[in-house]
């Protein structure tokens, strides 16, 4: 990579991402100040590791939280204030609004995910390619435009081993499509909704009623098959139960609910998209700030011993270029 900074790619046991660092610089504040000089430096970086770039020794941010937010707006005009949005307090950053607490330490208190059944694939390895590995998801994409990108610093990971990031490359997954799937696919649109409205696949397999949906919740169409505002490639843009409409979809112009032909397409296509080669695990490391493209990758994450293990991650939203499709757009979750 020209300029300042080092592109190291892809990522240990991946096709994908990258590991950047900037010659000589040491700890966040260097690393920053030297981004801003050149600000188109990291949103190339991005690009050329498709969709997922690695910054590590960053742990300076955690006394100085302000600075994650100067490393999120060199990726896009806006980045998301959890306040104006109305999140739960306990999820916001005490003096840093446009960071997000995912932790299960108070007061954010989030419990981690469940292990899989069974925990270990047949031959003792953690599981990733769904249906046994479950969550998979791009961040908020029940909502119209969807964010671009998501940046995520370790302030407290737990051991590595567990609390992994698992990472699935939605332009590779497409390009390996066969024929005959990806000409199915074309111009097909999934149905997106918050979780939590009773709409997931598991809440209507259990009968459940889902609840009244405000007028900022309706669910929202997403392309299947995305084109990238910056690449110009195309990728799978899906989510797998919990973030897709069950009882209106998953998909528009196929029979709804969890059974046929649409709950069909969707597990071949999310098992095809996480298949090995289109996968990067992630062990945290304390000071690692992860940055996706949620308009090209899904994400998981994975469980950890909560009850002797303390988590704290920050995680911030950016917004500003979803492409053409979203042009003119108002934003669906905020009143007019």
């Amino acid at each position: 990579m020209s300029g300042n900074f080092d592109l190291v790619g892809p990522l240990p046991g991946a096709n994908f991402g990258g590991l950047l660092s900037r010659h000589g610089a040491h700890g966040a504040h260097q690393f920053i100040a030297e981004a801003e000089r050149d600000p188109a430096a990291l949103p190339r970086a991005l690009a050329d590791s498709q969709g997922l770039l690695l910054l590590q020794g960053m742990s300076a941010m955690e006394g100085e939280p302000a600075l994650l937010a100067r490393l999120s707006r060199l990726f896009g005009t806006e980045v998301e204030n959890y306040r104006e949005v109305l999140t739960p307090a306990n999820m916001v950053h005490e003096t840093v609004p446009e960071i997000f607490l995912v932790s299960n330490v108070p007061p954010a208190n989030r419990p981690p995910p469940r292990q899989p059944d069974p925990p270990l694939t047949v031959d003792g390895k953690l599981p990733t390619q769904f249906p046994h590995r479950k969550g998979w998801h791009t961040d908020q994409s029940y909502r119209r435009p969807p964010p671009d990108i998501s940046v995520f610093l370790a302030v407290v990971p737990v051991p590595q081993g567990q609390g992994q990031t698992l990472f699935a490359d939605g332009t590779a997954a497409y390009a390996a499509l066969p024929p005959g799937l990806k000409a199915r696919v074309e111009g097909l649109q999934g149905l997106h909704v918050r979780p939590g409205t009773g709409r997931s696949r598991d809440s209507v397999l259990a009968g459940e009623t889902p609840r009244p949906l405000g007028p900022l919740e309706r669910p929202q169409l997403q392309p299947v098959v995305r084109m990238h505002p910056v690449t110009g490639q195309r990728a799978l843009y899906l989510c797998e139960s919990g973030q897709m409409d069950w009882v209106e979809g998953p998909f528009v112009g196929l029979p709804p609910g969890p059974h046929g032909e649409a709950a069909d397409l969707l597990f071949e296509l999310m098992t095809h998209m996480t298949r090995p080669e289109f996968v990067y695990v992630h062990e945290w490391t304390r000071g690692d700030v992860l940055v996706w493209d949620n308009r090209c990758l899904v994400h998981t994450a994975t469980w950890f011993d909560a009850d002797k293990e303390r988590r704290v991650m920050w995680r911030t939203t950016v917004r500003g270029n979803p492409g053409t499709d979203y042009a003119g757009e108002s934003k669906s979750w905020i009143a007019a």
